[in-house]
């Protein structure tokens, strides 16, 4: 476990308040993440999707990289759009 970790760990420990918008934060960093490596895999540039999306480059930036609040809807335009299907999972 590196400093990083090790920190974040502790302030988890110290603050539910922070634990849990840290954990909130997180999944919604790796949504981003998920569609940006699903979208590079399919070879498509953020242009293309847009285009495929009738919607602007911009846009598809601010998914990947802000995916707070995103709809479900989106996601599964999204997925469509690079030729993926969407699957979720509770856990």
């Amino acid at each position: 476990m590196d400093d990083l970790d090790k920190y974040i760990l502790e302030r988890k420990k110290r603050s539910p308040e922070f634990a849990q918008t840290f954990d909130r934060g997180y999944e919604q960093f790796k949504i981003g993440v998920l569609l940006k490596q699903a979208r590079k895999e399919a070879g498509l540039t953020q242009e293309q999707v847009a285009q495929k999306l009738n919607t602007k480059k911009s846009a598809i930036s601010r998914i990947e990289n802000h995916a707070e609040d995103i709809r479900l809807s989106t996601l599964e335009t999204f997925a469509e759009a690079i030729g993926k299907n969407l699957r979720l999972e509770l856990a």
